[in-house]
């Protein structure tokens, strides 16, 4: 009997990066929820599971969904979830929620709201707190998309917070950018262009059966239109009932069709930014904790050294 097999057997869990890759590529729902709660809380055993889903990426189509609060996006999410598991594709889902102040964790917002799902073997969603970190993603979200997508799923779908026009963060993770807009958001359309309305690939006018949806559909054309590059795909749905849900999907099937090797090229610049991301938190933590700090910052209040010099010797760990 292999170490695997007993390890299930006996609900122990992988210790090796190899016993990860083993039981990733399982893809059993015990296994996954256990590494992403690894990851997500930073665990000691998050090295090798990490380790382990970096060898087996590149298969996921990432789907990034965003936009303001109150657009729709969750009920849209889990429409488009619902269109995908009519076509046998199996989904991840990683809603980032805000964080509860007390606990730190998730609110759970969005995963209250995809509770029909629940039952779907083929359906996995978790709840990522964002723990103050800005862009509308959680610190470990680029991680727990590894992890998904090593486990075997099709597709990988990230809710963001639904902060508004700053969170740009998900054009780094995500094959596919979904933008949704409420109607009566018109008057907002300019005021976005600079942020989250530049980096769609599909704009969605969520609640179309609303009067505002034609003259916001309008403006999203409009503004859409002087951007540069291809100009997004603008489309109407009505997420509660499924009015447009397929054609949706099957704009993000194409979209990801048209750029070839989109998969694994999302893989690798999603391990750009953590390991990015990794180098500069250990520089900050060393130079913060790099016994000529109080010097340079002295020397920089004298005027004997520019900030930027200062920075550089600080970086360079030079006192």
């Amino acid at each position: 009997m292999g170490r695997i097999l007993r390890a299930i057997m006996t609900n122990a869990l992988p210790t090796t990066s190899a016993d990860w890759t083993h039981a990733l590529q399982q893809g059993g729902r015990a296994t996954l929820a256990r590494a992403i709660t690894m990851v997500e809380n930073d665990a000691p055993e998050a090295r090798e599971v990490l380790r382990a889903a970096r060898t087996l990426t590149g298969h996921a189509l990432v789907v990034g969904v965003t936009g303001a609060p109150g657009a729709g996006k969750s009920t849209l999410v889990g429409a488009y979830v619902s269109e995908l598991r009519r076509r046998d594709l199996s989904v991840g889902v990683l809603a980032v929620d805000p964080s509860s102040p007390l606990t730190g964790g998730a609110l759970l917002g969005d995963r209250i709201r995809m509770l029909t799902h629940a039952g779907d073997p083929g359906v996995f969603v978790r709840s990522l707190a964002s723990r103050g970190h800005l862009g509308g993603l959680a610190r470990s979200t680029g991680a727990v998309v590894d992890v998904m997508d090593a486990a075997g799923r099709d597709v990988v779908v990230v809710e963001t917070v639904g902060v508004g026009q700053s969170e740009i963060e998900v054009t780094d993770l995500a094959d596919v950018r979904v933008v949704v807009w409420a109607p009566g958001a018109g008057d907002d359309v300019q005021a976005a262009k600079a942020g989250i309305l530049e980096i769609a690939d599909v704009l969605v006018v969520n609640k179309a059966d609303l009067p505002p949806a034609a003259a916001t559909e309008a403006a999203l054309r409009s503004a859409a239109s002087y951007g540069a590059g291809r100009a997004p795909t603008v489309m109407r749905t009505i997420a509660t009932n499924g009015t447009g849900v397929p054609e949706m999907a099957d704009q993000i099937a194409e979209l990801a069709q048209q750029a070839s090797g989109s998969r694994a090229a999302g893989a690798a610049r999603r391990l750009q930014r953590q390991l990015v991301d990794a180098a500069a938190m250990v520089a900050r933590q060393r130079a913060q904790d790099h016994s000529g700090l109080a010097d340079l910052c002295r020397a920089v209040r004298k005027g004997e050294l520019d900030f930027d010099e200062a920075a550089s010797r600080l970086i360079s760990f030079k006192a």
